[in-house]
């Protein structure tokens, strides 16, 4: 009987291990260059449009599939918009979004990774100059970009990421965003 619980707490400690090293957990966080692509068109009136910075900060998992692949979910809170301006009238339009993307991560090379996926995005909120309240609800885009892993915990990424659906209710423009990350893995 003694043989049979230590064979099966020997079982589990190893299981434990080999779980830990398939799983990772951290933070991140970085800046955004966001801008909207699209007609930039509000009641009528031609808006040229510029960029933003902003910000984006969350959770983000490893799940190692093999030695050279990983799936990769994330948690973001992440803002995003663009600058809108015409003569008598300009505005910035940004809106905070809960993002969760999914990526496949390819390693290129040891510490070097590709990564690309899908984003599905909640809106959570939306500040702008003037009153209108037009943000879509939910949208969804694809990412893609490359990491590289420093140390074993810490790691950079560069994405970019394009909103395949709608951001405004009012114009037809979608999001789109350059983010760049630093991040620590426990």
């Amino acid at each position: 009987m003694k043989k049979i619980i230590l064979g099966a707490i020997m079982m589990v400690a190893s299981f434990t291990q080999v779980q830990a090293q398939l799983v990772k957990f951290g933070v991140k966080a970085g800046a955004n260059f966001a801008n909207q692509t699209g007609d930039a068109n509000f009641d009528g009136i031609a808006y040229d449009k510029e960029g933003i910075t902003s910000y984006h900060a969350g959770l983000v998992a490893e799940i190692k599939v093999m030695e050279s692949f990983a799936i990769q979910p994330e948690l973001l809170y992440s803002t995003e918009g663009a600058s809108y301006k015409t003569a008598g009238k300009d505005f910035i339009n940004e809106l905070g979004y809960i993002s969760i993307p999914v990526l496949a991560k390819f390693f290129v090379a040891e510490n070097l990774s590709l990564e690309l996926g899908p984003q599905a995005s909640f809106l959570v909120s939306e500040k702008n100059d003037f009153d209108v309240k037009n943000g879509e609800t939910f949208e969804f885009g694809v990412v893609g970009g490359l990491g590289y892993k420093i140390t074993e915990n810490f790691f950079v990424q560069a994405r970019y990421g394009l909103g395949l659906t709608e951001a405004s209710k009012n114009a037809d423009v979608k999001n789109s965003v350059f983010q760049v990350s630093a991040g620590f893995m426990f």
